[in-house]
This record gives C-alpha cells, sequence and structure tokens, in this order.
C-alpha cells in the first residue's frame, strides 16, 4: 500500500492561474476542470472557476487547487499552512527557486542555514507560502 500526501490549495477565483503557474514552475501535467466541465454551477458568474485542479510534475511534485465558491465562507489567513520542497540536489532547489520568485515576496532569502545547505522561504503572488530545501539526514546523536 501507498500513501501520498499532496496539498489542496484553496483560492478565491484565481486557482486556474495559480495551478498554470505552478505547472510553468514544475512542469508535468496540469488539470484543471471547471464548475460547468463538472456539471456543479452553482452561480453563473463563476461557471469557469475551477471545481478540481492539479500539478503533477515527473520529479513527484504534486499540488491540488480549487476556487472556493462565493457562498461558503472563505478566509485564507496570514499564515494558513507552508508547501515545502524538498530535494537532495541544490542545483535543483536553486532551479525552482528562481523560477517561484516571480511575483513573490522573499521571507528568506536562499542560502545556507543551519540545518541545509540551501533554504528560503517566500510568499507567491497567490498568497501562499512556500519553503525549499536542501534535504540533509539528521544526525540524532
Amino acid at each position: 500500500m501507498t500513501v501520498i500526501t499532496t496539498p489542496h490549495l484553496n483560492f478565491r477565483g484565481n486557482a486556474r492561474a495559480a495551478l498554470e503557474f505552478y505547472h510553468s514552475v514544475f512542469g508535468g501535467q496540469l488539470i484543471a476542470l471547471t464548475n460547468e466541465d463538472t456539471y456543479s454551477v452553482e452561480i453563473p458568474e463563476e461557471a469557469q472557476q475551477i471545481k478540481f485542479g492539479q500539478v503533477v510534475g515527473e520529479n513527484g511534485f504534486q499540488v491540488m487547487a480549487y476556487d472556493v465558491p462565493s457562498s461558503v465562507e472563505y478566509d485564507q489567513g496570514e499564515k494558513s499552512l507552508f508547501v515545502s520542497v524538498r530535494s537532495d540536489s541544490a542545483e535543483e532547489i536553486t532551479e525552482l527557486w528562481g523560477k517561484l520568485t516571480q511575483g513573490s515576496t522573499i521571507i528568506a532569502d536562499l542560502a545556507p542555514s543551519q540545518f541545509s545547505p540551501a533554504y528560503g522561504m517566500l510568499k507567491d503572488a497567490f498568497g501562499v507560502v512556500w519553503v525549499l530545501d536542501v534535504a540533509v539526514a539528521y544526525d540524532q546523536s
């Protein structure tokens, strides 16, 4: 049996733009089904909003997203979650960082830290906070 944990991000009307941006960064397959596609239009103005969306990269990256209907209360919050992207390659993390920083606010520059050869944090243009780092083995002794 295999278990996969995938962040499912909630947006208010801009899930498609977010998914397209993440696809441009991570590559892979983009799926974006609208309320109209899934026959679940409650409010005509929201017919083209995303009911189910995901990006699945060939490198193992996965994220899901949808647009919270205006009939449902929604507050993204300031730091409701962090999406962590880890690799064993500083080169890969640096490349992804360069793409994710476009339109983002840097919280912590990508740089060596006490626990990683490369660690950085940013908030993208969609309000999602990303943490990127090089994963290293932790010595518990």
